[in-house]
């Protein structure tokens, strides 16, 4: 008998397994949003899902359905982290971030069960999760932001509102849009539950179906009135040079012959040249390589450097080189080389933001004791300590001052930032895509460029060793587009803007403020839960 009572009790519900089922289902949608798919409504509907299948599920299982949908997000769209490392490395990093989509659940589901007022719950799930979505970009070991809510947005009226509030305000916007939704249907099930319990002359009060049609219909606003934003990609030109020299082959061993990888990117860089010799292509007033195209120390290796110079030389314009150096002593350090025609080495970026397990390994000794591939990386990347920005005169006397960032670091809010307020009028992404193959980080990695255009009112040049490279103007187009694993170049005159947009003066307000009107919420709800627990016990020691 203990034994049968003990399994009716543990036996789920149907109830239950429908609501695991729709969590799944949400985190499956959401990927969805996202390059290679880009179906950008799936993000909207996707987050009615979840809210939906949150709300009134109080802390510990909205925990346990958060982390459902976040698994079932993080394991398709970041499968590209395993495709040579193995399945470890992937399913431990979706399964950190899916932790998130947790909190985010354990929170809202605690809000949604003892908050009095059903109206407030789509302010506090879209609260709720850019506040998860913030710590997500920060901890640990600095975070790792891929695969925000607004990257998958750059073709949607929702991906407008970037310029206003950065990203968190446009995931904001998404997910009160979602909550609406969310409310809206709940609203409409007691509507048709009081419906077949009402007699046939009381069926559907008015103010009823205007209880279901109100938040649909400002869920329809919030979705379009990001068209209301402007884009100006007005001002004065440059031209600039991506160039693509693609690797002997992918995978981790992409570097195994370096001097194959740099002499691709000479050799596509005269062929391009030659062009304009020839008349046929414009002077280009910079020239950019993507991260890694020497990774021969061309400070410390002659021949690396002399072929290095003899290209600027032929250009007679300025390059910037993506790199590596061997410094400081026992470490390496991932550089763009700004070179001059006639005066060689003239500035240097080291990457801010080494990627942890990949560039470098925090609390080695600890992490050895789960698993010894840490020490596949054999010397750390080491952070550099400044904002990057590279300064030189175009053709017609135009100042580019290009704003940097190296492969991962373009997902980092602030790195991007820091760029455009140290006064950058173009940004420049150089990136290696070949350790991932021919999978889906690297369009995912181009969308986050042409949001990052968007949010700042800034040109793009977005150069990858492998592809996809491309130029983005500041309303966040792609131009030239190419192909992976192919030997390409992009050219062409790129607008410099000088002017803020709102969401670069704002920073990270948007965040802070989204993280205060959270605490807010569940404050009150704290207090208001306890004068109700107080009431009910005054009730029955009364009765």
């Amino acid at each position: 008998m203990k034994g049968e009572a003990y399994g009716e009790a543990v036996r789920p519900s149907p109830r239950s397994v429908m609501r695991l089922v729709a969590a799944l289902a949400s985190g499956g949608v959401l990927c969805l949003a996202f390059p290679t798919f880009d179906i950008w409504v799936a993000a909207p509907l996707s987050l009615a899902l979840l809210a939906w299948t949150l709300t009134g599920r109080g802390a510990r299982a909205g925990f346990g359905l958060g982390l459902a949908a976040g698994l079932a997000f993080f394991v398709p769209t970041l499968s590209w982290s395993g495709i040579y490392v193995g399945a470890l490395p992937w399913l431990a990093l979706s399964g950190l971030q899916a932790l998130f989509f947790g909190l985010l659940g354990g929170v809202y589901g605690w809000l949604s069960t003892h908050g009095r007022h059903s109206g407030i719950r789509p302010l506090a799930f879209a609260l709720s999760w850019v506040v998860a979505e913030g710590l997500r970009a920060r901890l640990p070991y600095g975070g790792f932001p891929w695969v925000k809510l607004a990257f998958g947005q750059a073709d949607s009226p929702f991906g407008r509102l970037v310029a206003l509030g950065g990203p968190a305000f446009v995931a904001f916007v998404i997910a009160l849009s979602g909550g609406l939704l969310a409310l809206a249907v709940t609203r409409l099930g007691q509507l048709r539950s009081a419906d077949r319990a009402a007699q046939p002359s009381d069926r559907m009060p008015l103010g009823g179906v205007r209880r279901v049609v109100v938040p649909v219909a400002v869920a329809l606003a919030l979705a379009f009135v990001g068209l209301a934003v402007p884009m100006p990609t007005n001002g004065p030109l440059a031209q600039f040079l991506g160039v693509q020299g693609n690797v002997p082959r992918p995978g981790l061993e992409f570097n195994a012959e370096r001097r194959a990888v740099l002499d691709n990117h000479v050799a596509a860089t005269l062929e391009a040249n030659e062009a304009v010799r020839a008349g046929r292509a414009p002077v280009p007033d910079l020239v950019i390589w993507p991260e890694n195209a020497s990774d021969i120390d061309p400070l410390r290796n002659e021949d690396a450097k002399s072929l290095i110079l003899e290209t600027v030389d032929a250009l007679k314009r300025p390059l910037i080189v993506g790199g590596l150096l061997e410094e400081p002593p026992g470490e390496v350090s991932n550089v763009s080389l700004l070179f001059e025609p006639g005066t060689g080495l003239t500035d240097e970026y080291v990457k801010r933001h080494p990627v942890p397990f990949a560039e470098y390994i925090p609390n080695r000794s600890f992490w050895r004791l789960f698993s010894k591939e840490v020490d596949l990386v054999s010397h750390d990347f080491v952070a550099g300590p400044s904002v990057g920005l590279f300064t030189v005169t175009g053709t017609s006397g135009q100042q580019i001052r290009a704003g940097l960032a190296i492969c991962f670091e373009v997902a980092y809010d602030d790195i991007m930032r820091d760029a455009v307020e140290a006064g950058a009028n173009v940004l420049v992404v150089q990136t290696n895509n070949a350790t991932f193959g021919y999978t889906a980080e690297s369009p995912q990695q181009l969308a986050i460029s042409r949001l990052r255009a968007m949010e700042f009112g800034r040109s793009v040049v977005h150069v990858s060793t492998v592809g996809q490279s491309a130029l983005i103007t500041p309303d966040g187009t792609a131009h030239q587009v190419t192909s992976l694993f192919t030997q390409a170049v992009v050219r062409g005159a790129l607008p410099l803007r000088s002017s803020m947009t709102l969401a670069t003066r704002l920073g990270a307000a948007p965040e802070w403020l989204a993280a205060a009107g959270l605490l807010v919420l569940v404050g009150v709800t704290l207090v208001t839960s306890r004068g109700e627990r107080r009431m009910t016990r005054r009730t029955r020691a009364r009765g």
